[in-house]
């Protein structure tokens, strides 16, 4: 029997250092919120890929329709001979998108490629070059993606200089005690000091950061951001790449707001596991771009497209999105109680709407401080015990939870068990 120690070794020896690891586990085989390694241990999966696997692993419906597909045929490259796939999905995502009037959509392979292409999009459109965003954000690892991410370590680190034209503002976190008043000051020093908002062609923001910690952007802040797009004709990216398709508790997490984006980048949960990312935008920027400047040999790729139309019928026939509420309360009730005991580390700032719910690990009560080691502690045990759990945050003190949406309270309770267990002091 192969072990988690052989393969270890084995990818230490063949795959690069850079590619990291929350865990040192190999996945044998895995069915709805459940994994099982190749030593024969199974795992509650409380991070879905990293929010890949709203619909769980292996939904018997996606596995049918890629299956179906694959008889078919696997490629053709959407810019040489279209297929009907790709059509339906752009014109049902259209429909879903918080977005009034016309709209359109793009697919491409990976959520670094939406961001890029909604700035490259952005930058047709108003013929500026400038881009906002924010500290804690993570946007990619291309060149251009992870110059708009808000994290130096690891992202950036000895990678060379990011790419010109971008400034990132404080994203508003209580916890860093940064407010939507400090956050938009700095965006007018920016203004004022940097570029002039007639250069800037987009303003990036994540409803709900992902690795930043799953802080959720206030309302106030989105207004803010859509009254100054809409007075200098900037255009405001939601990348929903984290937070699309249910995970907030809403199909997208911009339907939170009472102000509207005018391109959003999907990708993770779209495709259930498969590897397809999207634009979806007004349909006069997004056809600012002429012919040839978007997609991508495999941009869109007829596997992924079918299995994207299966998770749309997923979540219709399944109620998805209500079950990311009904997730999120019943994990939050948990953690609430955590919270109240002794005899485990303590447990501060439990948030995130819908089913994606984080909280920090801390020194003290009284102090709040930051425990980095102590939440990396929690996630080996919590593996070690037969829990998938991954941490995040700009202070690597955040413990997220990306159950899938499909799984069962059981399930969900299991897994919280052994949660518990992992934060004893």
């Amino acid at each position: 029997m192969t072990t988690n120690e052989e393969l270890l070794s084995r990818r230490n020896a063949a795959v690069v250092r850079g590619v990291g690891h929350s865990t040192p586990i190999s996945a044998a085989r895995a069915l709805n919120a459940e994994i099982w390694d190749v030593e024969g241990n199974r795992y509650v999966d409380f991070a879905g890929g990293i929010a890949v696997l709203n619909t769980g692993h292996c939904h018997p419906k996606i596995i049918s329709a890629v299956r179906e597909q694959m008889e078919k045929f696997t490629h053709t490259c959407f810019q040489v001979l279209m297929y009907e796939s790709y059509i339906e999905l752009a014109e049902r995502l259209n429909a879903l998108a918080p977005i009034t009037g016309a709209t359109k959509s793009v697919f491409f392979t990976t959520g670094a490629e939406a961001v890029e292409n909604a700035v490259k999009v952005a930058r047709a459109a108003t013929g500026r070059s400038g881009v906002i965003a924010f500290t804690g954000a993570f946007h990619g690892r291309t060149a251009f993606a992870s110059g708009l991410t808000g994290k130096v370590i690891p992202y950036k680190k000895g990678l060379g200089p990011v790419m010109p034209g971008i400034w990132h503002v404080p994203f508003p976190v209580p916890q860093l005690d940064v407010t939507v008043e400090d956050s938009l000051k700095f965006l007018n020093f920016i203004f004022k000091a940097d570029i002039d908002p007639s250069r800037v062609a987009a303003i990036i923001i994540e409803p709900v950061q992902g690795e930043g910690g799953f802080h959720q952007a206030p309302p106030e802040l989105m207004r803010a951001l859509r009254r100054i797009c809409n007075e200098h004709g900037i255009v405001l990216i939601a990348d929903e790449v984290q937070t699309g398709f249910g995970r907030t508790g809403r199909m997208f997490a911009m339907e939170h707001y009472d102000v509207e984006a005018d391109l959003i980048c999907v990708a993770k949960s779209l495709a259930g596991g498969f590897p397809l990312s999207g634009l979806i935008g007004r349909a006069a920027i997004m056809d600012a771009a002429e012919p040839g400047g978007l997609g991508g040999t495999y941009a869109g790729n007829p596997l992924s497209c079918v299995a994207a139309l299966a998770v749309l019928d997923i979540f219709e026939e399944e109620k998805l999105v209500e079950r990311s509420n009904a997730i999120g309360a019943r994990l939050k009730a948990k953690l609430s109680a955590l919270q109240q005991r002794n005899d485990l580390l303590p447990i501060a700032a439990i948030r995130g709407p819908g089913g994606m719910v984080a909280f920090d690990i801390v020194t003290d009560r009284a102090s709040q401080q930051p425990d980095a080691e102590a939440t990396k502690a929690v996630t080996r045990r919590a593996h070690e015990n037969g829990l998938i759990l991954l941490s995040c945050g700009t202070n690597a003190n955040t413990i997220r939870i990306l159950v899938p949406l499909t799984a069962s309270d059981e399930l969900i309770d299991e897994g919280m068990t052994v949660l518990e267990q992992a934060l004893a002091a």
